[in-house]
């Protein structure tokens, strides 16, 4: 089931739960805006070379369009479509006060030079400015796009409206970028695992962590997991993976790849295969990649207590079945890594007063929305006798849908 089908999935069933009128649940799946555009820049050696950019904007009930730009092959309609509406649901659990939106190109990022990038991000920019803005869709960055390419969106779109940094997050601290962001989606990964573990009486300290994808969100729960003083014993990215029984050295595990480019060779643990890590021997699996890797063809094998989905929709439903039915407590993406959209929503409040805050008010804050979040899932839970993925999707729409009734819509 691709990603577009199983976000409608879940959420026709929240909006079953909650008892939507029908036309009300119709009108908040179809989606605001789709956008399509040509990017043709000329390469290096002065060729032509075009791609497709995307912008889907899903939804604004609760306030300017949210949504990460990704760079990827794999970019297509159907999947920037069902990220743009996860959001919108997850900006609405985290409650802070943003619609949802998303966006990408589809090309090989390794592919093209830097300053090819630069043209590419630039023309894109120029396609869609008119269609973005700090009070209409804020972008950030997603998968194969940084701080960088949001530095280049914030130039390029200020040429036509003026100095505007409130127009992206995610993007350099010297152009009004917030400290804590970079770390902020994997930090707000052990903020919401500390907030599930706690409910079960379990603290980080006393679990074993299986860790699938090292890019910035696994590296920094890796880290912050291993300095709170749990368990990392298995890890793994493109490069391959590793496992020890005892422990990873982390600290020293980023100190290898940083110095190789590489997972494989580390002298602090063994090297497993890549397929072997979701299924193997751990309390917590947190799943930091790309969507559909717990399918059902391995749910039946996983070995987790708990699965904490830090990358969007890496639990098909078939999956997610088999493992409620397995009794694994599976924290759900909208909620689990909504740590990213939070501190973006930071950065743009500092952006607009013109007064950026110190680190530690960033985190402290960041925990609070994170916790509380949590407490408001689980109500959702109790009230509608439903898991932790329905407790957050009945908690997102119902926002939703109130804010969009409340603006006077009518059936």
């Amino acid at each position: 089931m691709n990603a577009l089908a199983a976000t409608n999935r879940y959420f026709r069933h929240a909006a079953r739960i909650l008892g939507l009128d029908s036309k009300l649940e119709q009108s908040l799946l179809i989606p605001f805006r789709e956008i399509k555009v040509e990017c043709t820049i000329p390469k290096d050696d002065g060729s032509l070379v075009s791609y497709i950019g995307f912008r889907v904007q899903h939804d604004n009930a609760r306030g300017p369009m949210k949504g990460g730009i990704r760079y990827h092959p794999e970019v297509e309609p159907d999947e920037v479509n069902a990220l743009a509406q996860l959001m919108t649901w997850k900006t609405a659990v985290a409650n802070i006060p943003y619609g949802g939106a998303k966006g990408g190109i589809g090309c090989k990022p390794s592919e093209l030079s830097r300053s090819e990038l630069e043209r590419l991000t630039r023309v894109f920019t120029q396609k869609i400015h008119d269609l973005i803005g700090d009070q209409t869709d804020v972008p950030a960055p997603d998968m194969g796009t940084n701080a960088q390419t949001m530095a280049w969106i914030l130039d390029e779109y200020s040429k036509f409206h003026g100095h505007s940094p409130a127009v992206v997050t995610g993007k350099p601290l010297d152009l009004g970028g917030s400290l804590g962001r970079e770390a902020a989606t994997g930090r707000g990964v052990v903020y919401a695992t500390e907030a599930l573990l706690a409910e079960h009486g379990k603290s980080i300290k006393d679990q074993k962590f299986a860790i699938q994808g090292f890019g910035n969100v696994g590296t920094w729960a890796a880290k912050l997991v291993y300095e709170i003083g749990g368990k990392v014993v298995a890890v793994s990215d493109i490069t391959g993976a590793v496992k020890n029984p005892n422990g990873i050295d982390i600290p020293a595990l980023l100190k290898h790849k940083e110095e190789t480019g590489s997972l494989i060779n580390f002298n602090g643990a063994d090297k497993m295969n890549a397929d072997e890590l979701l299924v193997c021997e751990c309390d917590v699996l947190i799943p930091c990649a790309l969507g559909g890797v717990v399918n059902r063809e391995n749910a039946e094998d996983v070995r987790a207590k708990f699965l904490i989905e830090a990358a969007n929709h890496p639990t098909d439903p078939e999956a997610d079945e088999i493992l409620s039915r397995k009794g694994v407590i599976v924290l759900p993406d909208i909620y689990a890594n909504a740590g990213g959209v939070t501190v973006s929503y930071f950065e743009w409040v500092q952006n607009i007063q013109g007064f950026m805050w110190d680190e530690e008010k960033v985190n402290m804050e960041l925990k609070r929305y994170m916790t509380s979040a949590f407490d408001e899932i689980k109500k959702m839970c109790q009230t509608h006798n439903c898991n932790l993925r329905m407790g957050a999707f009945t908690l997102g729409v119902n926002r939703v849908a109130r804010a969009t009734l409340w603006r006077g819509w009518e059936a």
